[in-house]
């Protein structure tokens, strides 16, 4: 039970404040859901351009608000669809872009002044972001009309989602690219997303994600300090992206204490000047780690509950996994429930008819200030090891995620933690209420074949020229967002390109943590 003891310095003006004012603990909007909903944002992609068009085409007529695309591994790599690392690969987890010709379709029909997408993908995210580009440019949509988002988080690969092509020096250097491109001529883009999903899938506490994440926000903003910009330049336009767990409370109170925390870090570190500088704004994704392939159908429940607690903590947008995950890509049926869910929160629970309506709450308030301090002391012991490069080459990261994924791991396995339908409340035949969706294995042929076509037809003296030119640029250390958009143009591929790099700056290779 909690009391006002438990909250026995709280100060309503400096701790809590009113919703759209400083330090956003109630959320970034003075009237939150009362004006506007989340974006509705579904995460997808499989098989080749035209499956997941269809899937877009399909969502957006079902009521999502906002696209997301899923690559598949050979694209977040960097490598094209004919490499012999993309063997088997090809379609299976995400949908495969190996070049503009499959950017192409796959927003065919889908006009971009009118749609927000995300694109979830962080080494290649310059070539990726450039194909965006030039299909903007194809419709005739002017750059500043561009509104979406790029994770572009290429610190966190390094201790959490491991898909790392670069080491970090130039990984935080091409991040820092897109920052200064799109604070230049993508004024409504989102350069990234600084994402603590991953590192809470890979096995952090709550504590750690946020702590986590905020620092590697501090190190996106020094970063293009350095580069010339100025903070408020930039800084209105970063977006984050974190979990939902299944702890209710403790989720709701992350997301309070983030916008507060992020707010001051801002102000207090930074001296922003732009009000908007000190929004945290953030997507929100239910949590794959926390489905089992045991009694799926029951993820549907956690499903809900992981998004309440998102919105109940104020998120900008918010993604749904579909309850079939642990087994297979998410079939249309799944996916749609997934959809329902969010509209279900949003037209008949009655949580958006008040703005936080948690707020005073005795035990959510003694949590966001725990939550707070707990994550401002990560942050001062990453900041004395000289930041988040230097921790990352200590393996300090690595090695607290590993220690917290294995504690979870043995409570699961000791049942000190309950997971139901896994270490209790067990059945013998488990229920799946519909077919999983198999990628055939054919749609890595026919996405080949068609890729190697267009490299036939295509203008190779001209793409050898602007390859050339990328490799002198990115040797004097140039901005290479420019070069990169020219070279996709020209029908360069994502191989090619993430190739002459891998030239220059080598690959990366991952230190061993004990």
């Amino acid at each position: 039970m909690y009391t006002p003891e438990d909250i026995r310095h709280f100060d309503y003006v400096k701790d809590l404040g009113f919703p759209g004012e400083y330090p956003f603990t109630r959320g970034l909007h003075a009237t939150m859901y009362r004006g506007r909903l989340w974006t509705m944002r579904q995460f997808s992609g499989f098989g080749t351009a035209e499956q997941t068009n269809k899937r877009f085409k399909y969502l957006l007529s079902e009521g999502e608000t906002g696209l997301s695309i899923a690559f598949d591994y050979p694209t977040i790599m960097g490598y094209d669809s004919d490499h012999p690392m993309a063997t088997g690969e090809v379609g299976q987890c995400g949908v495969a872009v190996s070049s503009l010709k499959d950017m192409e379709i796959l927003f065919d029909g889908i006009p971009l002044d009118k749609v927000s997408t995300s694109m979830t993908i962080n080494g290649p995210a310059a070539m990726l972001l450039a194909m965006y580009v030039a299909i903007g440019d194809k419709q005739g949509v002017p750059r500043e009309k561009l509104d979406g988002t790029t994770q572009n988080d290429n610190l966190k690969e390094f201790f959490a989602q491991k898909l790392c092509i670069f080491p970090p020096k130039p990984s935080l250097k091409l991040s820092t690219d897109i920052i200064e491109y799109c604070a230049r001529h993508l004024p409504n883009w989102n350069p990234i997303s600084i994402s603590g999903y991953h590192i809470r899938e890979a096995g952090s506490t709550a504590v750690q994600e946020l702590a986590f994440t905020l620092a590697d926000g501090i190190a996106y903003v020094e970063s293009a300090l350095e580069r010339g910009l100025k903070v408020d330049e930039f800084a209105p336009r970063l977006s984050f992206f974190f979990a939902s767990h299944n702890d209710f409370f403790e989720e709701i109170a992350k997301f309070r204490a983030a916008r507060r925390l992020w707010a001051k870090i801002m102000k207090e570190r930074f001296n922003t000047q732009d009000p908007r500088s000190l929004w945290m704004r953030m997507h929100v994704q239910t949590s794959g780690c926390t489905f089992t392939a045991q009694q799926p159908v029951n993820n549907v429940i956690r499903v809900a509950f992981q998004s309440l607690a998102a919105v109940l903590g104020g998120t900008q947008s918010l993604h749904t996994n579909s309850f079939d995950e642990a087994l297979a890509l998410p079939c249309e049926d799944a996916v749609r429930v997934a959809l329902r869910t969010q509209q279900i929160i949003a037209y008949e629970s009655g949580v958006t008819d008040t703005i936080d309506p948690l707020g005073g709450s005795y035990y959510v308030e003694y949590l966001t200030n725990k939550m707070e301090e707990r994550a401002t002391e990560y942050i001062d012991r990453i900041d004395a090891m000289g930041g988040v490069a230097s921790a990352i080459e200590r393996g300090f990261f690595q090695k607290e995620i590993a220690d917290s994924a294995y504690k979870y791991q043995k409570e699961i396995e000791s049942k000190q933690r309950t997971l139901v339908g896994v270490n209790d409340y067990t059945v013998e035949k488990d229920w799946v209420p519909m077919e999983l969706l198999r990628v055939h294995p054919k749609v890595e042929e026919e996405q080949v074949a068609r890729f190697q076509k267009m490299k036939k037809e295509r203008d190779n003296r001209k793409v050898k020229e602007v390859l050339d030119k990328l490799h002198d640029e990115t040797d004097k250390d140039r901005n290479l967002m420019p070069t990169i958009i020219k070279a996709l143009k020209a029908y360069a591929t994502l191989g090619e390109i993430t190739e002459v790099l891998r030239t220059v700056f080598g690959e990366y290779r991952e230190l061993i943590v004990v």
